[in-house]
Order: structure tokens, then C-alpha cells, then sequence
């Protein structure tokens, strides 16, 4: 696994929790792919065996919650929301990141203004 591989797994959850946050609005799973792979300018290939989990590993934990519908195409889809819980969460996450970033960038010698 590289590096990027790496990081792509240990922070997709926090993304996931953001984009919802972000779109304000309930999506589907392929959506969210789709999302990602545009927003990120291909520099992460987010698969669907690794957003499909984080989504119902969300899920169960309060964070999302979703329901199954008709989507234009009159194929059913299940389209997922952030909770209030989510919104929590995701605060606590960035802060968390801010923390970690700030203490990489101190041992890698990277300046923030930089």
C-alpha cells in the first residue's frame, strides 16, 4: 500500500463528512465518488470499496443517515445525509487534523506562510 493509499483510507471518513456537510443536501454514493474524484482534480482515485464502507461505517455510527429512492434515471438509489452528530464529529475531526497537521509540518520543518 503507499503512502497516498495510505492517507486516502485514514482520511476518507473525515472527507465524506465534510462534502455532506458542504452540499447540504442528501446524495447518492456514486455522486459522492463522482464528487471527490472532481474536487480532488484526480490526485485521489476514490474507489467504491472504499467510500461504500466509511458510508455505512457513518451510518452506523450516527453520523449519516439515509434513505432508498427513485432516482430521474427510475433506478432506486440510496441517498445519504450528515446528522447533527455528523456536523459534531466533523468539528471535532478538523480540529483534531489542525493539531496533527501543525505538529507534521513542526517535524518536517515546513513553514505555514510557506
Amino acid at each position: 500500500m503507499t503512502y497516498q493509499d495510505q492517507m486516502r483510507k485514514g482520511t476518507t471518513a473525515v472527507i465524506l463528512l465534510h462534502l455532506l456537510a458542504e452540499l447540504g443536501r442528501p446524495v447518492h454514493g456514486y455522486e459522492v465518488i463522482k464528487e471527490l474524484q472532481r474536487r480532488s482534480e484526480g490526485g485521489f482515485d476514490f474507489k467504491e470499496g472504499l467510500v461504500y464502507p466509511r458510508l455505512h461505517e457513518l451510518e452506523r455510527q450516527g453520523y449519516l443517515r439515509s434513505y432508498w429512492q427513485e432516482s430521474g434515471e427510475g433506478r432506486r438509489r440510496k441517498y445519504y445525509e450528515i446528522t447533527d452528530q455528523g456536523r459534531q464529529r466533523l468539528a471535532e475531526e478538523r480540529r483534531e487534523w489542525r493539531a496533527f497537521r501543525s505538529s507534521v509540518d513542526a517535524l518536517l520543518g515546513l513553514d505555514e506562510a510557506a
